[in-house]
């Protein structure tokens, strides 16, 4: 069995929802950064549509087409990537973060 990377690019995103933002993570698909937001971002979409969550991404994208997705930084390595995401969203304070 072979061993799982734990180099791999993620990407940290920010979604803007109306007024209201998101800050996410992914795994990069090669160096198509946005590329792999978009993709995310489908997946959010999807979710959101499908099933009946009370998050309130997904309560956010079933009421409002208005999506705006950007990539904020580029982290190696995935405990890297969660420590980062963890600080954005204590520093920006998305509203629709929620633990």
């Amino acid at each position: 069995m072979r061993k799982k990377r734990s180099d791999r690019n993620h990407v940290l995103y920010q979604l803007t929802i109306g007024e209201q933002t998101y800050i996410g993570l992914t795994v990069a698909i090669g160096q198509a950064y946005l590329r792999s937001v978009k993709v995310r971002v489908q997946k959010h979409l999807s979710r959101a549509k499908k099933e009946q969550k009370d998050w309130a991404i997904c309560e956010a994208l079933r009421g409002d087409d208005s999506i705006q997705y950007e990539v904020l930084e580029v982290v190696r390595g995935r405990k890297a990537a969660h420590s980062r995401e963890r600080q954005l969203i204590a520093e920006y304070q998305p509203s629709l973060n929620t633990f």
